[in-house]
């Protein structure tokens, strides 16, 4: 299982936007400067965290994006979602049962689903508990920038 570089690319981008902004709007370019990331790809995955309702944006000279909740309430979990459209699966037949009965001729017939099913629920638990304020401030104590 690999996380996609959207979701990626876009918890570092919203935590670029936590950790550097202060509440203000953060523009693009210097996100992009920031992090490294090309400012199309990052425009892109802002459409689906704005579709989300996790940003939004001011037009103008001094706009550009914002949280639109505080870095505490924000859970990588949330992002995944948001990017993704679910939570992450680690295998096709523990997440929904119409689409694991179409993909896997054993579906209902192995132990195996229900190993996956709770590896997945639990991970995603640990996703759905760290903020997007948690890793800010373990930059902050390991002294490294985000």
């Amino acid at each position: 299982m690999k996380i996609s570089t959207q979701i990626q690319y876009g918890l570092r981008s919203l935590c670029d936007i936590a950790y550097n902004s202060a509440g203000s709007p953060a523009q693009v370019r210097c996100i992009s400067e920031r992090q490294g990331l090309s400012p199309r790809y990052i425009e892109q995955i802002f459409q689906k965290l704005k579709k989300a309702g996790i940003i939004r944006s001011i037009r103008g000279p001094t706009g550009g994006y914002y949280l639109t909740r505080r870095p505490e309430e924000i859970t990588v979990g949330d992002v995944i979602r948001a990017v993704d459209g679910k939570s992450i699966q680690l295998v096709f037949c523990s997440g929904d049962r119409r689409t694991a009965k179409k993909a896997c001729d054993r579906y209902g017939k192995c132990v195996f689903s229900d190993v996956w099913g709770e590896a997945s629920k639990r991970l995603m638990d640990y996703f759905n508990s760290v903020t997007l304020n948690d890793i800010c401030e373990e930059a902050r104590e390991k002294g490294v920038g985000i």
